[in-house]
């Protein structure tokens, strides 16, 4: 819901957008927080076409004519990647994309009406912080090859916590009647501080192990919005990214309880 208005984070998806085409990144690798599959699969989008599935409050109007583009010699590199590390990878011809990251993509790129190519990598329903920081690692290299890799979850994120109310009567999910509570503070900090105060294996270690964080569970009602900052973290969680800068790019809260936070991990340079 919050890409679907105007926000800090959706103005610096837009610079990171634009940085990205000055800078001729040639594709793009995700993992979002609403695609799991099961036993050890992970799963690869290949589909030459994909569409777009709905997403509850936010116009039509405001997706549905983005054109999303597919890179499908980038995904069979990665499913090859994960392989050769080990995990069980398969091509998944059919699936749609999910506003967890096409919403992402149109505010990166809002006048080309179509993305950089991109792949999307699916969780495991398993839901190991360790197993999605290694596909993170494994992915790793194509850093080096004009490939930008992106995670998109929330640093909070409880349903059964937010307060429906405004969005229900006023469709205003950035309306903040009251402060969140002060354990979703508290795991925001402990996600900022993971991503921010620590670099290369040390940011890898520090965002795995805030699953068991005493609070995870209340910011965290399931675990897939997490998942992908593990994934990230493995990306950027090398012993040759030791010193380099991760840094805390923007913010917001909506449904007063959910904190969506961004970092960037490492430079452009």
């Amino acid at each position: 819901m919050m890409l679907g208005e105007d926000t800090e984070p959706a103005a610096v998806w837009k610079a990171v957008g634009d940085e990205a085409l000055r800078r001729g990144i040639r594709s793009i690798v995700m993992m979002g927080a609403h695609w799991e599959t099961l036993g050890n699969r992970i799963e690869v989008a290949m589909n030459p076409n994909p569409g777009k599935n709905p997403v509850a409050y936010v116009a039509p109007e405001k997706y549905e004519n983005f054109k999303l583009t597919a890179d499908l010699p980038m995904g069979t590199r990665v499913i090859g990647m994960l392989r050769e590390a080990g995990l069980d990878a398969h091509a998944n011809a059919t699936f749609d994309f999910i506003h967890d990251t096409y919403l992402v993509l149109i505010r990166m790129f809002p006048e080309q009406k179509t993305n950089i190519p991109v792949v999307i990598i699916s969780a495991n329903a398993r839901m190991d912080p360790h197993l999605h920081a290694r596909i993170g690692t494994t992915v790793r290299p194509l850093r080096y090859e004009d490939v930008l890799v992106v995670g998109s979850g929330g640093a909070v994120h409880n349903l059964y916590r937010n307060n429906w109310m405004q969005m229900v009567l006023w469709r205003d999910n950035l309306a903040m009647p009251f402060p969140p509570q002060d354990c979703m503070l508290a795991f925001r900090q402990a996600v900022h501080d993971a991503f921010t105060m620590n670099t290369g294996p040390g940011v890898r270690r520090a965002v795995t192990r805030l699953m068991k964080h005493p609070l995870f569970r209340e910011a965290h009602g399931t675990d897939e919005h997490f998942i992908p900052a593990c994934f990230v973290a493995g990306a950027a969680g090398d012993k040759e990214d030791e010193g380099e800068p991760n840094t805390f790019l923007a913010e917001c809260w909506e449904l007063v309880n959910m904190a969506n936070s961004q970092f960037q991990l490492g430079s452009w340079e």
